[in-house]
């Protein structure tokens, strides 16, 4: 009988531990799906800290051109239209346009109630005020390289080729863009990051230090930057979305190492990580309270020639090389399934990218045949610059420049390799201190015209050159140009084609890899959402263990 109590007793211990341990897991499935369920009160609140592997170059976003720095001013700065996470245009502070039956009048209707952070009205005067800021040399507030207005509208207020014939305010809130041509992708270009709309009365007051004073109409304000180490913003309580954004303050921290970085994520001192090792993914995977994502693929990394330094001027031994490095087995060793080999300048996620271009497979002997046919036998020496810090295209730099380093010199190229920080890496290259470079480049709008004529076209081949392979093939350069003043994109797809065959043939880069870049965080962090162009807008983020 004693022991037919005992047996009882130990019976209900047990069911009490499986009915606690049911329970329990019920609770921590009913937490997590709360979370969804939280009030925008709840939702209120904290700080986030992003870590990442280099700092943003400046915050003034018409002067910039890398990722870095457009991932803060996204946050800043608000455009025009913007693109969503499927890469479709949308309303910002422009909220309906319309064109003229031939396509070159636009009107725009632009949001009202909108104050930039310095309390200032937004209105069409103030748009005006930016675009004669960007396209006029002779404003006195046009102070810097501007690099990307010329990119797109055929270079400034003056040159023969410029796009834009007039800018001006018909209404307080409404706004009218007369073009001289018709040009396929000019709304596109309304929603890339670098055209975010600036405060006027803070460009009169900061002139060519914006870059140090950024001030917009965006989600979250400029607070202090500490270079090489911390950039904080914070919430901006005028914004004109009700209730948002939910965060109190993000930080961007620099960690330059990759494993560091992961470190910082594991012990919690950083929120977000953006660049890791290849392997480190499973790591990410396995450890509890770690989640990974995967930034949509949008991008390409490659190899730049300089052509304008012997021997890279010669297209034999430009091929010679595409075929002496081992793509794939770079990608498999430095991506962990989180990429595949390149061919095109264009992602195949994008409308007019050809894949039946015709690859560089790996052939030693080939490249050996093409390097003597070109009077260089017995190789060369050579340098190649790649940068310290990972980039969603070139997760460990240093790391894929060894590799290919040591297929060159199985051709008897001898390749020193040079790396520095990035900003100087930027400067460095694009005023073609290089022979050879490591680069890469993430779309900032869904149009072919975005990959294709900063990177490649002749006329963005001058110091301080976006086109650092300074690559001037008229041929190319008058396809793209055509292709871009081409409305019908069926048209334009054969230009673009045609435009890949040529780019091939020339080899003025080794293509590397498209890659879905991996980023992790912590499991508290909610409706992070990384995007295709790497402008991470954190309005909706907030975090649930507040």
């Amino acid at each position: 009988m004693k022991k037919k109590h005992c047996y009882l007793f130990y019976l209900i211990i047990i069911l009490s531990i499986v009915l606690s341990a049911c329970s329990g897991s019920d609770e921590t499935t009913s937490s997590k799906d709360n979370n969804k369920d939280m009030t925008e009160e709840d939702k209120q609140g904290g700080t986030l800290i992003y870590g990442r592997g280099a700092d943003s170059v400046g915050l003034d976003p018409i002067n910039v051109t890398d990722g870095e720095s457009i991932r803060v001013t996204h946050n800043v700065f608000e455009t025009l239209l913007e693109y969503d996470d499927d890469l479709e245009l949308q309303p910002k502070l422009a909220t309906e346009y319309s064109s003229s039956e031939d396509g070159l009048t636009w009107t725009f209707q632009l949001r009202e109630g909108v104050k930039f952070h310095d309390g200032t009205d937004f209105n069409a005067d103030a748009v005006v005020f930016n675009f004669e800021r960007w396209m006029d040399p002779e404003n006195e507030f046009h102070q810097g390289d501007f690099p990307y207005y010329p990119f797109l509208y055929g270079g400034f207020k003056g040159d023969e080729n410029h796009l834009i014939e007039s800018v001006k305010a018909t209404g307080d809130h409404e706004l009218e863009i007369v073009l001289k041509r018709k040009t396929a992708p000019f709304l596109s270009y309304l929603a890339i990051s670098m055209f975010g709309i600036a405060s006027p009365a803070a460009i009169e007051e900061y002139g060519a230090e914006l870059s140090e004073h950024p001030v917009g109409t965006g989600p979250f304000m400029f607070e202090e930057w500490s270079r090489n180490s911390t950039i904080t913003l914070v919430k901006n309580p005028q914004y004109w979305m009700d209730g948002k954004p939910y965060l109190d303050k993000l930080i961007y921290q620099v960690i330059p190492e990759n494993a560091a970085r992961l470190n910082a994520l594991q012990t919690g001192e950083i929120d977000v990580l953006d660049g890791m090792n290849a392997g480190d993914t499973d790591v990410v995977e396995e450890t509890e309270g770690l989640e990974l994502q995967k930034r949509p693929s949008f991008n390409i990394g490659y190899m730049a020639f300089n052509m304008e330094k012997e021997p890279f001027d010669d297209p034999l031994v430009r091929k010679a090389i595409n075929l002496a490095i081992n793509k794939e087995e770079i990608v498999e060793a430095f991506y962990n399934g989180m990429a595949d080999p390149a061919t095109s300048p264009l992602p195949p996620s994008l409308w007019s990218h050809d894949e039946t271009l015709k690859k560089y497979d790996y052939n030693i002997e080939e490249a050996k045949k093409l390097l003597a046919e070109a009077g260089f036998e017995n190789g060369f020496e050579t340098e190649l610059y790649t940068m310290s810090n990972p980039r969603p295209y070139l997760p460990e730099p240093m790391k894929i420049a060894e590799a290919i380093q040591s297929d060159l010199s199985e051709v008897g190229i001898t390749a020193e390799i040079v790396s520095m920080e990035w900003a100087t890496y930027l400067e460095d290259t694009k005023n073609g201190k290089h022979s050879m470079a490591m680069y890469g480049w993430t779309g900032v709008m869904a149009d072919p015209d975005n990959f294709l004529y900063p990177n490649l076209s002749k006329t963005n081949a001058e110091v301080p050159a976006q086109n650092i392979a300074f690559y001037k093939s008229d041929e190319f350069t008058s396809l793209i140009t055509e292709a871009r003043e081409t409305i019908d994109q069926d048209k334009r797809t054969e230009l673009y084609k045609k435009a890949q065959q040529l780019f091939q043939e020339d080899a003025p880069w080794v293509m590397l890899a498209y890659t879905t870049p991996p980023l992790a965080q912590s499991d508290y962090v909610e409706d992070y959402k990384p995007h295709p162009m790497s402008n991470d807008l954190m309005t909706d983020v907030y975090l649930s263990n507040q």
